[in-house]
């Protein structure tokens, strides 16, 4: 049995992932809030899970590294200097980082991401999310990978090409844009739509989460996974074979 341990398991996330790793008949190695000994915790697992938050990171990448375990980060609200930690660390270890551990997610990404290639400019697309009255960040991280899958299908960079917070007289809608909009209220786990609009015609992609116990899944069977892998940076879909 896999020995995974938990960053972040006082968290409703960190319950759901503890339920998850039990349920899939792996260990529970432990888990490590602030002020715990991370270093112990990656000594004693296989595999770390990281739910934390952005200013914790660069610990949990450190006693990964220390301990030589690969290490899942499912932590959103990532800033650049945080991808810079993580390919740092990606050096030694095995990294996987994504905004959304649901496998549903993870194959809506490909579709969007082939329907941008072949659908082409003329198709308008927005990205569309709905979470918890409680969510800090937006967009989310899903949003904005389902958005860099969009890019991506497109050839080009997301932050050169995506439009946030339109307000008052904003002027016509730039060709090759893509939109997010973000919807906060009440207890959504997340849902997420991606809209391509032609002339005429509508093709709307969606992922309604139920539960978050779909991310816990995911992010076990991702745990699962990268165990043994060798150093450097992995993705959900590669979890998926996409």
């Amino acid at each position: 049995m896999a020995r995974i341990g938990i960053i972040g398991s006082a968290g409703r996330m960190g319950q759901a992932l503890v339920d998850a790793v039990l349920a899939a008949g792996e260990t529970h190695a432990g888990g490590a809030d602030k002020g715990d000994d991370l270093a112990a915790l990656a000594a004693g697992s296989d595999v770390l899970v990281d739910f934390s938050s952005p200013h914790a990171l660069e610990a949990s990448l450190d006693a990964a590294v220390a301990a030589g375990v690969p290490i899942l980060i499912g932590t959103t609200g990532l800033e650049e200097r945080h991808h810079f930690l993580c390919d740092h660390a990606a050096e030694h270890v095995a990294v996987l980082q994504t905004g959304n551990t649901s496998l549903g997610v993870t194959l809506l990404a490909h579709l969007v991401r082939e329907a941008a290639q072949r659908l082409g400019e003329d198709w308008d697309i927005e990205v569309i999310e709905t979470h918890h009255r409680m969510k800090v960040d937006a967009p989310s991280g899903t949003a904005l990978l389902l958005g860099q899958a969009a890019a991506e299908g497109r050839g080009v960079d997301l932050a050169g090409h995506s439009e946030r917070g339109r307000d008052g007289i904003t002027g016509a809608r730039a060709r090759g844009a893509i939109g997010f909009a973000s919807l906060r209220g009440g207890t959504v786990a997340g849902d997420h739509t991606v809209q391509f609009l032609g002339n005429d015609e509508r093709i709307a992609l969606s992922h309604l989460a139920e539960n978050r116990r779909i991310f816990a899944r995911g992010a076990v069977r991702a745990a699962q996974w990268l165990i043994g892998k060798p150093a450097g940076r992995y993705t959900m879909p590669e979890v998926l074979g996409l």
